[in-house]
This record gives C-alpha cells, sequence and structure tokens, in this order.
C-alpha cells in the first residue's frame, strides 16, 4: 500500500502542476473567473491522472478502461470537481485567497478521498470466487471444479493436487483435462484423489511423452466444451491473477527473506508465467537490482521473438510457444535464457544424484539456466530458481531411464 500511495502521490503531483498551470493561464490570461476555470483544470487533471494510474499506479488490477474510465470520472472526476469547487468557494471566495493558493489548499485536502475512491472502487482487487459467491453458486451438486492440466508449468503440485484435495474434502466434483503427452504417472495421482481424469488425444505429429503446443489447444478445446456443457467453474492459471498473486504475496517474500539480501537475480522456466510475474514483483519492489531472466527450451524460445523450430522438446511442463502469455503483460524481463533438452535433463539428474533433490524436467530447466548465469553475467551472485514438481510424475519418462 504504501509504495501504491507514493505512485498514486507522484502521479497527482504532476497532474496537480498540470491542474495549477492551466488554472494560472485561464484566470491570468483568459481573464475566465475561478469556478469555470477549476472545473476545466481538474477535468484536465484527472484525464491525464487516470491514464497514469491506469498503467502505473493500479497495473497489477487489470480491468475494463471503459468502465474503469467512467468511475474514475464519477468518483475522483466529479468528487474532485465537487470538493475543490465548494473548497476553492471557501477559500477564494470567502477567505479572499488568490485563486492558485486556495486551489493548492484544497487539492491538498482531496488527495486522501481520491486514493481511497480509487483503490476501493475505480481499480478494485480481484476478491477470491468464493467470497464473489462464484465458486459458492458453482457447487451445487450437479456442477464441478475444471483444471486443464496440460496447460500448466510445474503447476501439478502447487496447483492440481490442492485443488482436486480441496474439492475432495469440500464434496465437490472435481475434473482434470489432459493430454496424452503427460506422464501416466500425473493420471494415476489424480485417479488417487477422486478426480475424474479426461486425456485428450495428442495431435498429429506429436512426440508421446512431450506436450506440444498444439496438444494445448487441442486440451484447451476439450476443456472449454466441458465448461460449458457441464456448468464447471474453470481454475485457469493463465488468467487468473491468483497465480501471479500467490507467489507475489508468498513465494517471492519468503525466498527474498531467506537469502538475507544477497539475492541478486532469479530465472525461471516459462510456463503460464505466473510464477515469474508474481516473483519479479516481490523482488524488484524489495530491490530494483534484482534481475529477473525467462527460461525457455531450445528451439522454442517465442517469447524472445524466434521462431519455434522445435516445439516437441522434452521439457515437460511448459515451453508451449506461445507467443502472448497475459500474466506477463507489464511485467519486467531482463534477460532470457535457453535451455536444451540435454542440458535439463542433465540437471535434473545432478540435482537428485549430488543434492538429493527428485525433480523433473522443469526443475532442471531453472538449475541449468542459473549455472549459466553463475558462470557468465551473475558469477558470484545469489540466483534463485523454483523447484517445479517432483520426479516421481516422469518415472515412466526418459528423464530417469
Amino acid at each position: 500500500m504504501t509504495s501504491r500511495w507514493t505512485r498514486f502521490l507522484t502521479i497527482g503531483l504532476l497532474g496537480f502542476l498540470l491542474q495549477v498551470g492551466a488554472l494560472a493561464t485561464l484566470t491570468s490570461r483568459l481573464g475566465w473567473t475561478w469556478l469555470p476555470s477549476t472545473i476545466v483544470a481538474v477535468e484536465l487533471a484527472v484525464v491525464h491522472n487516470f491514464v497514469w494510474h491506469a498503467r502505473w499506479t493500479w497495473r497489477d488490477r487489470p480491468g475494463s478502461w471503459p468502465a474503469r474510465f467512467v468511475r474514475f470520472q464519477l468518483g475522483n472526476g466529479a468528487a474532485s470537481i465537487a470538493g475543490n469547487a465548494m473548497l476553492m468557494a471557501l477559500f477564494a471566495g470567502l477567505a479572499g485567497l488568490p485563486a492558485v493558493p486556495a486551489n493548492i489548499l484544497s487539492v491538498a485536502t482531496m488527495s486522501v478521498v481520491n486514493f481511497l475512491t480509487a483503490d476501493r472502487w475505480v481499480f478494485p482487487r480481484r476478491r477470491h470466487p468464493e467470497k464473489t459467491g462464484e465458486i459458492a453458486k458453482n457447487a451445487e451438486p450437479k456442477n464441478c471444479f475444471l483444471f486443464a492440466l496440460s496447460a500448466l508449468r510445474g503447476f501439478f503440485p502447487r496447483g492440481t493436487r490442492p485443488a482436486a484435495i480441496v474439492c475432495a474434502v469440500q464434496g465437490r466434483p472435481f475434473i482434470a483435462v489432459m493430454s496424452r503427452g503427460n506422464s501416466e504417472e500425473r493420471a494415476r495421482m489424480m485417479r488417487a484423489l477422486g478426480a475424474e481424469v479426461i486425456l485428450v488425444e495428442q495431435a498429429q505429429g506429436s512426440t508421446p511423452g512431450m506436450v506440444s503446443g498444439d496438444d494445448l489447444l487441442l486440451v484447451e478445446k476439450r476443456t472449454t466444451e466441458i465448461a460449458r456443457l457441464r456448468d464447471a467453474f474453470r481454475i485457469d492459471q493463465f488468467v487468473r491473477l491468483g497465480n501471479s498473486r500467490a507467489h507475489e504475496l508468498h513465494t517471492g517474500p519468503e525466498i527474498y527473506d531467506a537469502c538475507a539480501g544477497s539475492l541478486t537475480g532469479f530465472c525461471d522456466f516459462a510456463g503460464t508465467g505466473g510464477s515469474f510475474a508474481g516473483l519479479s514483483k516481490a523482488f524488484k519492489a524489495r530491490n530494483p537490482a534484482i534481475k529477473a531472466y525467462m527460461v525457455e527450451p531450445a528451439g522454442a524460445a517465442v517469447l524472445q521473438g524466434e521462431r519455434a523450430s522445435r516445439p516437441n522438446h522434452r521439457i515437460q511442463g511448459g515451453g508451449y510457444a506461445m507467443a502472448e502469455l497475459g500474466l506477463l503483460k507489464d511485467v519486467e524481463i531482463d534477460g532470457f535464457l535457453t535451455v536444451s533438452d540435454e542440458e535439463a535433463i542433465d540437471a535434473a539428474r545432478r540435482l537428485a544424484r549430488e543434492e538429493g533433490i527428485f525433480a523433473g524436467f522443469s526443475s532442471g530447466a531453472n538449475v541449468a539456466a542459473a549455472l549459466k548465469l553463475l558462470r557468465g553475467p551473475q558469477q558470484g551472485g545469489t540466483i534463485a530458481v523454483l523447484i517445479c514438481d517432483s520426479g516421481l510424475k516422469y518415472l515412466s519418462t526418459d528423464l530417469w531411464l
């Protein structure tokens, strides 16, 4: 809240200077009286402030620009105009102060009101579905929770399994939709937790044991159909902001505190972009010098502008050759790294052999990328990575053959 208040004051100061300049011009050069001059000057500042608040102060709270602009006009614009007009009548009309000093006092008085209005109403925090009633509505016996499994990088243990457990405890049906390109262990674990597993055939030309971008599109199509036919609440980590917020509010601060100020950078394998977005915001809010590196598979580094020449790579859990990830919008990326199948597999095996950490493909990709950074631009630094999942889900793949 403190940093948001600081950004609000910064934008407000710029808007205030614009407002004062417009007011001085209208009253001094054009001879307008203080009332119409104040209204026009405030409206100019309102438009300026809205654009910058939407793009900077509350950029982590996306929404409809037209709807938010209307609310901003009503809440901040109308309130500012009415409040400033009344205060100007008091300061300039009754007290006899000159227009500019009177306006300064008016703006200072209205700042707190404007901030609270913007934070609570214009750019509201997205509420949890249970609080909004979205989940409660879908909790009827005929409804269910829906999770597109192959759409996620490393969210199997941190997303699907907890969701399945919660649904089991609350008595809510749970469906896991996944590509046949995923390992058998994933489907078995979901069934063990009581989930209904729907397997989607892979696209023509896809390699068994590897989920490609085309496979993901087929899963997405099938998931959309199921959500409509069965009136399901979809847990979609690609679009739900709770994905990145969890890492911004919890994972990131925990890692930063554990490093005791020594953290110089982090790297993360591209899947939904949620963990990268959340960690980047958390780290840079505490130390802007911390570098954020995105990791992609060699031959499928589309986020850095390359053509996907090898979308059927072997690194499960991400690298789906999706050129745009919604959760990465307005998120700072300091650099990109590519990791080959062999590098990811070797790092995963070394983790098990040398550190006793039994992890999967994407975890190996993260560690391989971190080693590259420590041998290069981050030599002597401290790099944070996520160990995304367990190697137990890959016993049927060539990772552990």
